[in-house]
């Protein structure tokens, strides 16, 4: 048994003359940190073992803190995972009608259209969110498509053909609909690369738009009065 303890205390001795930490040794040999710190009160470390020792402290720093983003992103998975499962929940099969999609459209456009009476005009630089209102427009509504116009807002180094291909395409509407491409010539750095630019849509026919003006004034009069 002796003989056996002495093996180990050679063997915590060698690490630590290697650069190794009191905590790693503890947990390597499962031997206490009193008992350790008494084996090592005479060991004179070298610079070189010095040296090791840090860079050995900098490794374990930068493991546990590369564990420790692991677990938050882990965590942070878990919960963004109960929250879909609630958000599921809220949607049955049937949970789409023409009442709720006005209300959405009419959402929309409180955040993103223009109050002045021309147009229904909107504009917006995410493609799904346009490709959703869009269509959103065309189920609710017996659309005219020769009423609807396009227009451009993009930086100043980006391909016009490209992206007004891209947003003819995505949104059906023919590049004969767009009118002239606005370019931002203030433009200094490169754009990134999945940037569409801007695109406002138009729909021509003052009675819908003042139909979904009046229906989201109607909106934030309910829900601004909710409690009251």
């Amino acid at each position: 048994m002796k003989s056996k303890w002495f093996s180990i205390k050679e063997k915590a001795i060698s690490l630590r003359k290697r650069g190794f930490s009191i905590g790693y040794v503890e947990k390597k040999l499962g031997i206490s940190r009193s008992t350790l710190s008494g084996w090592f009160k005479n060991i004179e470390l070298t610079k070189e073992q010095k040296e090791r020792l840090l860079q050995n402290r900098k490794l374990g720093l930068i493991s546990a803190q590369k564990k420790g983003g692991q677990w938050h992103a882990y965590q942070g998975n878990q919960r963004r995972a109960v929250i879909r499962r609630d958000i599921e929940k809220l949607f049955p099969k049937k949970v789409f009608n023409k009442k709720t999609g006005e209300l959405i459209i009419a959402a929309f456009y409180l955040a993103e259209g223009s109050k002045k009476e021309n147009a229904f005009s909107i504009a917006n630089s995410n493609p799904t969110i346009l490709k959703c209102i869009i269509n959103l427009l065309r189920y609710l509504y017996a659309l005219d498509e020769s009423k609807f116009r396009c227009c451009l807002h993009l930086r100043n180094d980006q391909n016009e053909k490209k992206v007004k291909n891209y947003w003819s395409n995505l949104l059906n509407i023919p590049k004969e609909k767009f009118h002239k491409t606005q370019f931002d010539k203030r433009t200094t750095k490169k754009t990134y690369r999945y940037y569409k630019g801007v695109c406002v849509v138009y729909y021509f026919d003052i009675a819908l738009q003042r139909r979904v003006l009046y229906l989201g004034e109607k909106l934030l009069d309910v829900v601004i009065n909710l409690g009251g």
